[in-house]
């Protein structure tokens, strides 16, 4: 049986690094808050909950997670409003596929409240790195790692849980140009695809890289089976609206339940655009390219958030994507979800926690 103390203490910093913000130059995940919220699970419980300054953390060199994998994350964001509130956008759901990606992982669950308190209080208290500008944010990491001092093969009996925060602009500042990835796989049926497991990124760097050398900035992921329907976009879930439909690849083991997916299809399905959960091949792409009938390509994930993609390359051919415009339902949604997490628009889904 799992049980908490959530009992939070907070050690602030003696000495604030704000001065470091700079929202012109900061980038994406290069600069770091104050503080850093940690919690330790031993004995079955998870104990020993604090916010401590930013700094490095002790580990022995046998620890588990280095040598078995035993690593998960979430990726979130929290806004600050014209008002100067602070709002975090859809955080539960985030809690939720934790410990999905947890229960997988042979890893400890996190409570609600641990995970929220803890989550509420580290903002609040660093709530002077929410940045102000447009398609600026505070990037929220949440993790955990195994740290059994161990070599046996097995899960480990103890675990860290953190999470730190970045100020951050956008992730990709023009539209991507993307390549079809037909040998190397991302995810295989009864794997963990659909966990957000470190491994899953630590795999994609590769062939991503050989993707870059060939000018392109990211991969489209194919199916392991057959290299033939298409699965994700780097990092991003993959979306595209053929015949005003929007089509995005179905959810299973190999595929992330993104939560900027699920906003997005959402928002489609209030508009009352037609919306299609469905396996899409490379080949259907190309069709419609020819055809004329595709009109928008674009991935979704909580980094990027809309990234429009520019140009997919397939078997030594590219093929322009479609230029968005400011009618283009990749924009529009882009918009809707601007307004939502800045507070604009009322959140009829209550997606929006305040901090």
């Amino acid at each position: 049986m799992i049980t908490t103390e959530t009992s939070i203490t907070v050690k602030k910093t003696t000495k604030s690094r704000i001065s470091e913000l700079n929202e012109a130059t900061m980038g994406f995940g290069k600069v770091f808050s104050d503080h850093m919220f940690v919690a330790d699970y031993s004995n079955g419980q998870w104990a020993k909950a604090e916010i401590v300054p930013y700094d490095k953390i002790s580990i022995s060199p046998a620890g588990s997670m280095m040598h078995y994998g035993q690593s998960i994350f979430e990726g979130m964001k929290a806004y600050r409003t014209d008002q100067g509130r602070i709002l975090l956008f859809r955080p539960l759901s985030n809690h939720k596929r934790l410990n999905i990606s947890a229960q997988r992982m042979c890893m400890p669950v996190v409570p609600e409240e641990l995970f929220m308190e803890g989550l509420l209080k580290l903002i609040k208290l660093d709530s002077e790195w929410v940045p102000k500008g447009e398609g600026t944010s505070l990037y929220i990491r949440p993790f955990m790692i195994a740290t059994d001092d161990s070599l046996g093969v097995k899960a480990s009996d103890t675990y860290k849980f953190l999470i730190i925060t970045s100020p951050v602009s956008k992730y990709y500042s023009d539209p991507v140009k993307v390549l079809v990835e037909t040998n190397y796989v991302r995810a295989v049926e009864g794997g963990v695809g659909f966990s957000k497991v470190s491994g899953n990124y630590g795999r994609s760097l590769y062939p991503t890289k050989l993707a870059m050398q060939k000018g392109y900035q990211q991969v489209i992921w194919t199916d392991a089976r057959h290299h033939r329907y298409i699965e994700e976009s780097g990092t991003m879930n993959v979306m595209f609206v053929i015949d005003d439909t929007v089509i995005t690849p179905p959810l299973g083991d190999t595929i992330l339940a993104g939560i900027t997916r699920d906003s997005v299809l959402t928002i489609a399905r209030d508009w009352n655009v037609k919306v299609e959960e469905r396996k899409i091949s490379i080949d259907e792409l190309i069709d419609a390219h020819k055809a004329g009938t595709l009109q928008e390509a674009f991935g979704v994930g909580t980094a990027a958030t809309i990234a429009p993609i520019s140009l997919i390359g397939y078997e030594g051919i590219d093929y322009s994507m479609p230029v968005l415009k400011n009618n283009s339902f990749a924009t529009r949604v882009a918009m809707e979800l601007d307004e939502i997490r800045k507070g604009r628009k009322s959140d009829k889904h209550n997606w929006i926690v305040s901090v």
